[in-house]
């Protein structure tokens, strides 16, 4: 009995057949093995050959056509290149089936092992290409990798406490707070070092010293959680920056885009953002806003570095709750300029936000003039916390932070023109800055100040 299965097929003979009358496939197989019986010798024999499995079961196609049968056979074989060339050439020579005359003509020899190349060849694109983008990283991810693990590495831990921290904090004159190790490990990644972790709320004795000893920036996160570590650091350390992550996301989130602009944005303690939902300035881009102190009673005040400054900003923070005004038009006692005397039309002064004292400036020739070109100072420095002292309307005295400027001003002997500062606008300052001979003040707002120095111009941004 003939093997229907070969253990491998190898070539596959495809040959098309005519046969004079009508006939079934039985009688094709078998004038094919009758035929050949004998003809290439015992070696060669197709019923031999199929015995040992060395080709396949003979499949035979026929219709009838005409009073004719056509059709096709196909005869697999496991045998070389050259022994299945000769039985396909064998199987020309049968012209008869049965008693009818017929006609076989090999069309081709197939090599079914090109079909597996081509399949083999097919799958190892798909697969080279897999290992391409999911498994070789690209020579950009390779140098991310190699600089995130070596920033990991440099990973220290500061102070009894084993703070996670930066390397060498204890060279650095101003330092960044932030809330857990995982904060470090991102400023840390984005080549931000001099970064040490509070650790929660518990305020340890290492942070408490390092707020009074270097410059302190509180970079926390944009939540309810950021506002309590901010409040207890605020009662045991003395802070000199805040700074804070937008709404809702944490620091070890932000990009280093995202990073280096809340940075940028912190402001100083006395004017310290306090995270709230309600808001009026809620949707702003940095998502905070001041807010009066009268809102926060138990809000902890910031210990002094100078205690000649207490009084400054003790005075600052009452006028806070200024800064939830708009100063459309400020009151004015027993005097309101004319129009000639400010130089400036009503619609102008709605725009600017500018808030007027009671007196025209003395000695200013070009109130228009002067005014442009200390509304450009200050916008030059908003978002510093620095101030400009002039002397004259073109002389520059000196630029310092905002927080020594009173200090600065109770310390210089002459008369000074004008005072440009990125900050709020208190009594003291505004008294002080008369009394030195002042004409002009340019700030960002304007405090709740009672009654205002009578040779004084206020200008404010808000």
């Amino acid at each position: 009995m003939a093997k229907t299965y070969i253990d491998t097929v190898k070539y596959i003979v495809y040959a098309s057949c005519e046969i004079d009358g009508l006939v079934e496939k039985p009688d094709v197989v078998g004038a094919i093995f009758g035929q050949t019986e004998g003809l290439l010798g015992d070696e060669l024999d197709l019923r031999e050959l199929q015995k040992n499995g060395r080709i396949g079961r003979i499949v035979v196609e026929l219709q009838p056509k005409g009073g004719k049968s056509v059709g096709s056979i196909k005869l697999p074989s496991s045998l070389d290149m050259v022994e299945t060339s000769i039985l396909a050439a064998a199987l020309e020579i049968v012209d008869r089936v049965g008693p009818c005359e017929a006609k076989i003509k090999v069309e081709k020899i197939e090599d079914t092992r090109n079909l597996k190349r081509t399949a083999v060849i097919e799958r190892a694109k798909e697969l080279l290409k897999t290992l391409l983008v999911n498994e070789i990283p690209e020579s950009k991810e390779i140098s991310e990798q190699v600089r995130v693990e070596v920033k990991a590495a440099e990973l220290s831990y500061f102070g009894p406490e084993k703070l996670p921290a930066g390397p060498n904090i204890a060279q650095y004159d101003s330092i960044i707070l932030v809330e857990g190790r995982a904060d470090v490990l991102n400023l840390l990644k984005n080549d931000i070092t001099n970064v040490v972790a509070i650790g929660g709320a518990n305020i340890s004795k290492t942070i408490i010293d390092l707020t009074k000893e270097k410059e302190v920036t509180v970079f926390l996160d944009g939540d309810r959680g950021g506002d309590i570590i901010l409040a207890e650091l605020s009662r045991l350390g003395d802070i000199d920056y805040v700074a804070r992550a937008p709404t809702g996301k944490e620091v070890e989130e932000l990009t280093r885009k995202e990073i280096i602009k809340c940075l940028r944005a912190k402001v100083p303690f006395e004017q310290r953002m306090v995270f709230t939902e309600k808001d009026n300035n809620y949707k702003n881009d940095n998502h905070y806003s001041y807010k009066p102190k009268q809102f926060y009673p138990n809000y902890p005040q910031k210990k002094q570095k100078y205690p000649q400054q207490q009084e400054q900003i003790q005075e600052q923070s009452q006028l806070n709750s200024s800064f939830t005004q708009n100063f459309s038009e400020v009151e004015q006692e027993n005097f309101q300029p004319s129009i000639e005397q400010t130089g400036f039309e009503p619609e102008e002064q709605t725009k600017l936000q500018t808030a007027e004292v009671t007196a025209k400036a003395e000695g200013i020739d070009d109130l228009e003039k002067i005014k442009e070109h200390y509304m450009e100072e200050l916008d030059q420095l908003t978002g510093t916390a620095k101030g400009k002292i002039y002397k004259t309307p073109d002389e520059l005295l000196c630029e310092i932070p905002v927080r020594d400027i009173i200090k600065t001003l109770e310390n210089y002997p002459e008369n000074i023109f004008a005072i440009v500062y990125d900050g709020l606008v208190t009594k003291r300052l505004a008294d002080l800055a008369s009394q030195k001979g002042a004409k002009i003040i340019a700030a960002f707002k304007l405090g709740n100040i009672s009654q205002k120095p009578e040779n004084l111009l206020i200008y404010t941004k808000e």
